[in-house]
């Protein structure tokens, strides 16, 4: 059986979390990579292939925290959905507080 996503980029700044996709993803037939960033900038140089990451494979999916450190999720959604060779990769937006899934339903929304 395929996985659902080949590559997977995790825009995750704690490691927690991050264990816990790690795990979440064991219970696939087939566990697809996963490519860990903490933060949107790093996200973005990633995703644009510059610096460290020019050899960085295509994810075909990301999750990415709601509230993350130096350049904010909604600015990070913003730029890839405005650049047309990023923005066909499914964004999904990871909360784990109620106070922000609305803000996290809104960000999704309005791009």
């Amino acid at each position: 059986m395929e996985p659902f996503a080949k590559e997977i980029l995790l825009i995750e700044d704690h490691p927690a979390d991050v264990r816990l996709m790690r795990e979440a993803l064991k219970s696939f037939p087939s566990v697809p990579s996963l490519k860990v960033v903490s933060d949107g900038g790093e996200a973005l140089r990633y995703l644009r292939r510059e610096a460290e990451y020019a050899d960085a494979r295509r994810p075909s999916l990301i999750f990415m925290d709601l509230n993350l450190p130096k350049l904010d999720s909604r600015e990070v959604l913003r730029q890839l959905k405005g650049d047309p060779s990023l923005r066909t990769i499914p964004v999904a937006i990871l909360t784990s507080s109620d106070a922000d899934r609305g803000l996290a339903r809104s960000c999704s929304q309005r791009i």
